[in-house]
């Protein structure tokens, strides 16, 4: 469900997102853009979430760590909500207003997507969670890597599972039901990438896409 942007919010950069299920690319892609864009002297921020400050990444090592398997569902909602406050105000707002770009991997999207769709909380509780937790700051551009959630779950959990993506495939297709969800409901915003094919094959879609608010990227391509 969408955010709404509170007035307060001001921004001059763009923050482009990166979404998807576990084990789609999207983290890949994430590192290709930014090294494409600070190859062209775009000046970037390239952050992930849950992370990106101290206090956040103290959050993402609870959230993930398997051995807190008795988490309930609105704790784990609450956390990641903390976590994305303390990024937004401390680097997000603070980069954008100096006008410069954020590719972040994964930001409020990804909270429905797991937290509504995955766990089957109520979609309206996430989004006021989320409008809380991203302090009414919303995306420029959201990138949705979508892949077969078979093929995904099997890049992701080749090393091993964190606590998330050992909650199995049932788990990773209602995940990827709500991506699809959203993506139909703010098109203008969120655009789905097929991330199935190589490496740069998937780059090409995904710059092509991103150049269309960053004209800096058109015609490039990453070295993958």
């Amino acid at each position: 469900m969408p955010v709404e942007p509170t007035a307060a919010t001001t921004r001059r950069g763009t923050l482009v997102t990166f979404e998807g299920i576990d084990g789609c690319g999207k983290s890949t892609q994430a590192e290709l853009v930014a090294r494409v864009l600070e190859d062209a002297g775009v000046p970037l921020v390239r952050l992930r979430e849950p992370g990106g400050t101290a206090i956040s990444e103290g959050i993402r090592a609870v959230l993930l760590d398997p051995s807190n398997a008795e988490m309930c569902d609105e704790c784990e909602l609450l956390l990641y909500e903390a976590s994305r406050a303390q990024l937004v105000r401390q680097v997000i707002e603070p980069t954008l207003a100096a006008d410069m770009l954020v590719v972040c991997d994964r930001f409020y999207d990804s909270t429905y997507a797991y937290q509504a769709g995955g766990r089957g909380l109520a979609p309206d509780l996430v989004a006021r969670a989320n409008a809380l937790g991203s302090c009414g700051l919303v995306p420029d551009l959201t990138v949705v890597l979508d892949l077969d959630p078979r093929d995904s779950l099997a890049r992701a959990t080749k090393g091993g599972a964190d606590r998330l993506e050992g909650e199995g495939l049932a788990f990773q297709r209602r995940v990827r039901e709500a991506y699809l969800r959203l993506a139909a409901t703010e098109p203008a915003r969120i655009r789905l990438v097929d991330a199935a094919g190589t490496v740069g094959e998937v780059n090409a879609r995904v710059v092509d896409v991103i150049a269309e608010v960053v004209p800096a990227l058109r015609g490039c391509r990453a070295n993958a």
